[in-house]
């Protein structure tokens, strides 16, 4: 189980057995419920509360796979890991902000916000979202529907009814044998998983499509006011989620999600999610990842309206230690308001923010190609290295070229009508969002993908 030998892992686990054997989880769903106590587990002081036992525990983590390759469309993609490369993804909401105005988010934006992710270099997944013009327990097959044609990166379905589940996997089929979508869910706490979320992972078991298994407490609220002690009860919610998803399917992609939990701010009783204490729930979460040897997940919010400062600091301060820390996979992508709103214009600053994180992690060559000695030679006392070959060859691996950091002068910025960052970012958004394309589906898949949909609409609507 162990990969990394981390006294904060140890401890954070250590307690979260403590809570899962006393007082145990309460799990809202009695097939699954008798599927536990029937597999190892035993029966809490009250109803439908399970006390989980390490060695059961210990057998489902061991379950789980070491990697997760979530692909793209084309059955590749790219493989998150405990201590690999981080992954990114956008995020869920429920609102759209542009030209300088929040509205509620609709079936068109989806199109369009889309089709936005699949050209930004640094996105690797598309998150569904809460569809304004479409009924509720169909927005998660709708969502999936247009995702799928306007573009071929892997897809997060955002889950909504447990019929829509089934309808997901349906589709899966119909576009490819392998995970190019995935799901996820967050126990309500603290302590227990509520029977819609228990309903979407027995109905989604057995097709081999990846699960984050999400632990999100509020400290000071669903959790304790200590980051440590928030992180413990997630843990212990996370695992008994992880348990669960294994005895109904035992070998199911999980990904341990603690970079959930966020805070409580005392003076406006608003949640927290953009906020140095976010950064050590991040950190918590990629340690606890790399000790049960699974995936870790986290999010890089931001409280703030708008892409403005506020959003710079929190946001740049975010992906730098999520990155550090090496969490596998970072949500984050265009979030704004903790995560009720995204924004084209933060979608590509994020983009560009990652870019210039991901530069100052490489850090610095030492070879001899680097150093070039023999080169500086050559040049001289005085002289020019502008003209040498060594310079073009190894300039654009070497030097952060950006797309919207002005790095011009003053009077060239003046020309150009002395837009902010925010604002040439929105620019190239739309530029961005209003190139042609075609659709990544074939027309037999579009017409099966539509027909799933219209019975969805028929039966659910």
């Amino acid at each position: 189980m162990k990969l990394e030998n981390s006294v904060d892992a140890e401890r954070i686990h250590e307690a979260a057995i403590e809570l899962l054997q006393d007082p145990g989880v309460k799990i809202e769903h009695e097939p699954i419920y008798e599927l536990l106590l029937k597999r190892g587990c035993k029966a809490g002081r009250d109803s439908f509360v399970v006390r989980f036992p390490r060695k059961v525990i210990e057998e489902c983590v061991s379950l789980c796979p070491h990697e997760i390759r979530f692909t793209d469309r084309f059955g590749k993609g790219k493989v998150a890991s405990p201590s690999g490369e981080s992954l990114f993804w956008s995020v869920p909401g429920l609102n759209i902000y542009e030209q300088n105005r929040c509205r509620p988010f609709t079936s068109q934006d989806m199109a369009r916000w889309t089709w936005l992710l699949h050209q930004l270099p640094t996105v690797d997944g598309v998150f569904g979202y809460a569809l304004d013009d479409v009924p509720p327990k169909i927005r998660d097959v709708v969502g999936l529907r247009i995702m799928a044609e306007h573009t071929t990166k892997h897809i997060r379905v955002l889950c909504f009814s447990p019929e829509g589940a089934d309808a997901l996997v349906r589709m899966k089929q119909i576009v490819g044998n392998y995970p190019w979508f995935s799901i996820g869910f967050t126990a309500h706490g603290p302590l227990r998983w509520t029977n819609l979320a228990l309903e979407i992972f027995y109905r989604t078991a057995g097709h081999q499509i990846p699960i984050t298994v999400n632990g999100e407490p509020m400290a000071g609220v669903s959790g304790p006011v200590t980051i440590s002690g928030s992180a413990v009860v997630g843990t212990a919610e996370i695992l008994a989620g992880i348990v669960l998803n294994q005895m109904l399917e035992p070998g199911r992609p999980c990904v341990f999600n603690l970079g959930l939990a966020h805070t409580f701010d005392m003076k406006t009783a608003i949640a927290v999610t953009g906020g140095p204490e976010n950064a050590l729930f991040a950190k918590l979460s990629a340690q606890l990842g790399r000790y049960y040897g699974i995936p870790s997940s986290s999010w890089v919010s931001t409280e703030s309206m708008c892409p403005d400062g506020q959003a710079a600091l929190e946001k740049m301060f975010g992906f730098l230690t999520h990155l550090q820390e090496r969490v596998s996979l970072i949500w984050g992508v265009g979030q704004l308001e903790s995560e009720l709103t995204v924004s084209p214009a933060q979608a590509v600053i994020d983009n560009e923010m990652i870019q210039f994180v991901q530069r100052y992690l490489k850090g610095v060559r030492l070879d001899p190609e680097a150093t070039a000695v023999e080169l500086i030679r050559k040049v001289g006392i005085s002289g020019s290295f502008l003209e040498e070959d060594h310079t073009l060859e190894h300039f654009k691996e070497e030097l952060y070229i950006p797309q919207l950091l002005w790095r011009k002068k003053r009077a060239d910025w003046i020309q150009s009508g002395s837009k902010t960052l925010a604002e040439r970012a929105e620019d190239y958004a739309y530029a961005l969002m209003q190139q042609k394309h075609g659709s990544f589906l074939s027309e037999e898949q579009t017409q099966e993908l539509d027909r799933i949909v219209s019975d969805c609409k028929r039966e659910l609507g």
